[in-house]
C-alpha cells in the first residue's frame, strides 16, 4: 500500500506562482488548541499549541490514531513582522512505515538543510529568502492574512525545495467549535490531484478545520474541538 502524502500538515507544496514573502505578521499570541481528527478514514486526535521559547516561539502539531503518529514541531522567530523557522522535527508513523526528519534554516548562511530519513537530492542547501516559512507557519498566516484581508500567497521551503503557493478564498461556510456555530472563510488549494481547504474563524487563532483530499477522497481531517 502506497504511504500518503499530507500537507499543512506537511507537504502538500505548491502551486507555482510568483515566489512571494509573507505579509508582516500580527502580534503572535501563545494558544493550546484540541483537534477532532481523522486519518486513513480512523478517528483520532489532535492537538496545536504555540508557546513562548525565550525571545522564541515553539509551534506543534500532532494527529494519532490506531493507523498514524504524527509530531511535527517548528522553532521560530520575529524578525522584520515575518514569521521565520529556526528548525523543526517531522516524525511521522503511517501503518508500518516510519520516518523522521529535521530541518536547519540557518540564516546567517540563507540556507536551509535537512538531515535524518532524506535521499540526498533533497538535503540542501536551498536559499532562504526573507519571508520564507515552513508548512506549520503558514497554518498561522492564513489565520492571519484572511482576517486582514491580505493575498495569501507564500513562499514554502521544504523537504529539500523551496515552492511559491497561495490560496484561494471559496466563500464562507458554517462550522461548528465546541457546540457554537460560527461564520468560517473557506480557503482553499489544489496541486493536480491533492487538495487542502482551510476554514478559517475570525477571532479564534487557529484554524477551524483542515481537510486535506487526494484523488478525490479524504485523506486527513481536523475538527476544531476546544482552544484557549
Amino acid at each position: 500500500m502506497k504511504t500518503p502524502r499530507y500537507a499543512l500538515i506537511r507537504p502538500l507544496a505548491a502551486v507555482a506562482l510568483l515566489a512571494a514573502a509573507s505579509s508582516p505578521a500580527l502580534a503572535v499570541q501563545a494558544f493550546n488548541a484540541t483537534y477532532q481528527a481523522s486519518a486513513l478514514g480512523m478517528h483520532g486526535e489532535g492537538r496545536m499549541t504555540l508557546a513562548p521559547q525565550g525571545n522564541q516561539w515553539q509551534y506543534r502539531l500532532t494527529v494519532k490514531n490506531q493507523a498514524v503518529d504524527m509530531s511535527q514541531q517548528t522553532v521560530f522567530d520575529e524578525q522584520g513582522g515575518h514569521l521565520r523557522p529556526l528548525s523543526s522535527t517531522d516524525n511521522s508513523r503511517f501503518l508500518v512505515k516510519k520516518k523522521s526528519v529535521n530541518t536547519t534554516y540557518d540564516w546567517s548562511k540563507a540556507q536551509a538543510t535537512w538531515s535524518g530519513d532524506v535521499k540526498p537530492d533533497r538535503a540542501g542547501p536551498v536559499k532562504l529568502q526573507a519571508g520564507d516559512m515552513d508548512a506549520l507557519l503558514v497554518n498561522l498566516a492564513i489565520v492571519r492574512d484572511v482576517a486582514a484581508g491580505k493575498p495569501l500567497t507564500y513562499r514554502m521551503v521544504e523537504n529539500g525545495r523551496a515552492k511559491a503557493m497561495t490560496y484561494q478564498v471559496a466563500g464562507k461556510e458554517k462550522v461548528t467549535v465546541a457546540g457554537k456555530t460560527h461564520d468560517a472563510t473557506k480557503v482553499q488549494r489544489t496541486d493536480g490531484d491533492k487538495q487542502l481547504i482551510v476554514w478559517v474563524v475570525s477571532d479564534i487563532p487557529v484554524p477551524a478545520r483542515i481537510l486535506q483530499r487526494e484523488k478525490g477522497s479524504d485523506m486527513i481531517d481536523l475538527k476544531l474541538t476546544s482552544w484557549r
